[in-house]
């Protein structure tokens, strides 16, 4: 069993994080292990970039919460080597850019994105997708 993070005191793992090869899982484990917890926070689980991996990996938000909080990060880890050893480079490398280049897709995701932006670092307007916007929120935190 895996120490549970308080979210509310702390943050999860970054989302460029990987396991077998594949970023934001650990991220998702930390989340799904807090809200088991009732110690989420701020945070949301499973959230939109959570759906996407999940979608990809074929798993439901409750099954992989399941599997977050009854193994350890070494175990999970193993789990998911053997869950996507048929998983081509070329498709682990699609999902995992599909993950870290998600910008906001409306004009009111926009909005919210670059109040936040403008906020924490108005002078990078390089920041334009959500991994990233989530890496500078997290180490300002």
């Amino acid at each position: 069993m895996q120490k549970t993070l308080d979210l509310n005191n702390t943050n999860p793992r970054p989302p460029k994080d990987s396991w077998a090869g594949m970023v934001w899982i650990p991220r998702m484990a930390d989340k799904a292990r807090a809200a088991k917890a009732d110690s989420l926070g701020d945070f949301m689980y499973p959230c939109p970039m959570d759906k996407i991996i999940l979608g990809f990996l074929d798993l439901g938000a409750e099954a992989f919460s399941d599997l977050a909080t009854k193994n350890s990060d070494d175990e999970l880890s193993l789990w998911f080597q053997k869950h996507l050893k048929n998983t081509s480079a070329d498709e682990l490398q699609k999902a995992n850019q599909a993950l870290l280049k998600k910008q906001p897709d409306t004009p009111e995701k926009w909005a919210k994105f670059e109040k936040i932006r403008n906020e924490l670092a108005p002078d990078r307007k390089d920041i334009d997708t959500w991994a990233a916007l989530i890496e500078i929120e997290e180490s300002q935190a």
